[in-house]
Formats: structure tokens, C-alpha cells, sequence
């Protein structure tokens, strides 16, 4: 049989590539054969900058046939090249390294940075500890836990992830919580029944949120972009647990340091997680249909 022949052409009508041979034939060829057909052709464009789509605008999505998107023999493919790329789990592990560098930096060198020094308080040494914590969790699942959706993401919008970590998470709570004498808006020290409540319930936020991170990585087989309906532990109430918890686990660090910073850092995740989670829950609802439960709520049970 015939290899496939397709018109590969630019959004603008401009043709890139009269006849581009797949290499396999029309019945046989999927999104994957077309890449690779791309890349022979342009080396420059390797897979991960091709975005692909049907003339009428439907995305290639991998591991589907092109004739289920009716592209047949002859047929015309829109190509668009997305930029250099990087992959999105060195994305998260740049992202949370800002953190994690910045927050000891700015509590072991007290002098350089503010001028003077004075003995760490209650409330900056466990905003350290629990800040560490938070993001050396996130790292560790990035690494061991998580399955992304997509391989990568433009190189260009490194910058722009990295600021919320780096500038939000990392200067704008240090820069305020570790300034010589800074003791929260408990004064002198917390009292140590709520000390050890706060911390209990945060270790709770945070356990929570691995287990729903484990929930949903078990729901796709490796190498796959399967997508099923997550039950268990947080899931049976809301579409998005894993946020729910991650919003936890900030109050408590809020409620241990008292500090405005960390409360605006706080208030600015949730509502972007919030914003996340309808558009998650409402994805949902269109794609399973009369499957999806219909009493779970997008972030916050019973309520939102």
C-alpha cells in the first residue's frame, strides 16, 4: 500500500510542505507518524515544538489515528512551531528551588542582609522548617509522583512561572519574616498547645495533598494520556482535594507566623487554585458527562 501523502501548511495559508510523506500508509498513520515525518523533514522542528491541528482547528492529540480526525490521503495539516522548549518537570524543579535556596539564605545571614542580628524567633525558625518542608514535598513529587499532561512548555515562559515561587514565595516572605526580631502577631512566643495543634494540622494538609497527588498519578498507566474519574480520599467531595489541602497548609503557616506576607501569598494561591479548580471541575463535567458524581464541589466541600 501507498505511503500517506498530507499538505503540511501555516495558519495563514502558507504552504510549508507540498507533499509530505508519512512513511506508512493512510490507514496505518498516526499523530506520531506525522511528527516524526516533520522532524525528518525540519530537524529544527522536533516534536516537542509541533503543534498541530486539523484545517479546522481540532488539536493532534498522541496516540490517535490521523483518519480519526478524517485526514485522509491528500489531506491538508496545520503546523505551528511552538519555540524552543523545556520540559515541565525541570520547569517545577527550577520553580521551587527559588524557595528553598532564598528562605535559608535569608535566615542564616541576618547581618549581611539587614545590617544587624538578633536570635531567631519561635516563629521565623518554624516558618524555615515548614517552608523547607513544603517545597522539598513538592520537589520530591515532581520528581517521583506526578505525571504531566504535557511533555513540555515554551522556554520563553520560564521567567514568568519561576516569578511566583521566586518573588512571591521566596523575597516576599523572607524579606519581612526573617528581619531581626520579627515574632509574629503572637508576640513573644506561641503558646505550646497551639503550636503543636498548628503543626499537626499542617502535617495533615500536607500528607493529604501527597496522598491526592498519588491518587491522580495512579490513574494513568505510564507513557499514556488516559484521563479517568478520580475517587478516594478528598475526591469523593471535590473535584480538586490536592488544592484544598495545598490552601491548608498555608493557613497554618499563616496562623504560626502572623505575618501579612505570608497571608497575601496565602490569599493569592487560592484564588489561583480556585480559578484551577473550576476550570478542572467544569472539564469534568463535559467530558464524563452523567459519569461524573454530581455532588462534588470544584475546591471547598459542600461549598465552592
Amino acid at each position: 500500500m501507498a505511503p500517506m501523502i498530507v499538505e503540511l501548511k501555516k495558519r495563514s495559508g502558507e504552504v510549508i510542505k507540498k507533499e509530505l510523506n508519512l512513511g506508512v500508509s493512510a490507514d496505518e498513520a498516526s499523530v506520531e507518524d506525522l511528527s516524526r515525518a516533520i522532524f525528518k523533514a525540519y530537524p529544527k522542528w522536533d516534536v516537542t515544538r509541533q503543534r498541530l491541528t486539523t484545517v479546522d482547528n481540532k488539536v493532534l492529540e498522541k496516540g490517535k489515528s490521523l483518519k480519526s480526525y478524517g485526514i485522509a490521503d491528500g489531506s491538508q495539516v496545520v503546523f505551528k512551531d511552538l519555540g524552543p522548549q523545556i520540559g515541565w518537570s525541570t520547569v517545577f524543579v527550577i520553580e521551587y528551588l527559588g524557595p528553598l535556596l532564598i528562605h535559608p539564605f535569608f535566615y542564616f545571614d541576618q547581618k549581611l542582609i539587614y545590617g544587624s542580628e538578633a536570635p531567631m524567633t519561635q516563629a521565623q525558625t518554624w516558618t524555615l522548617i515548614l517552608v523547607m518542608f513544603h517545597f522539598l514535598k513538592r520537589e520530591f513529587e515532581t520528581l517521583f509522583v506526578h505525571k504531566f499532561s504535557n511533555d513540555t512548555m515554551p522556554l520563553r515562559n520560564l521567567p514568568k512561572n519561576c516569578a511566583h515561587y521566586w518573588v512571591l514565595g521566596g523575597l516576599f516572605l523572607a524579606v519581612p519574616i526573617y528581619r531581626p526580631g520579627f515574632v509574629g502577631y503572637l508576640g513573644g512566643g506561641i503558646p505550646e498547645s497551639l503550636l503543636n495543634g498548628l503543626l499537626g494540622f499542617f502535617a495533615y494538609a500536607q500528607f493529604s495533598n501527597l496522598i491526592t497527588h498519588k491518587i491522580l498519578s495512579d490513574l494513568r498507566p505510564p507513557g499514556s494520556r488516559v484521563r479517568k474519574i478520580p475517587f478516594g480520599y478528598g475526591f469523593n467531595y471535590v473535584s480538586c482535594p490536592n488544592y484544598f489541602f495545598e490552601i491548608l497548609g498555608w493557613i497554618a503557616i499563616t496562623a504560626l507566623n502572623g505575618s501579612l506576607a505570608t497571608l497575601l501569598f496565602a490569599a493569592v494561591g487560592a484564588v489561583q487554585m480556585y480559578v484551577w479548580a473550576v476550570k478542572k471541575h467544569k472539564r469534568y463535567l463535559k467530558e464524563f458527562g452523567d459519569k461524573y458524581p454530581k455532588n462534588r464541589k470544584a475546591l471547598v466541600p459542600y461549598l465552592l
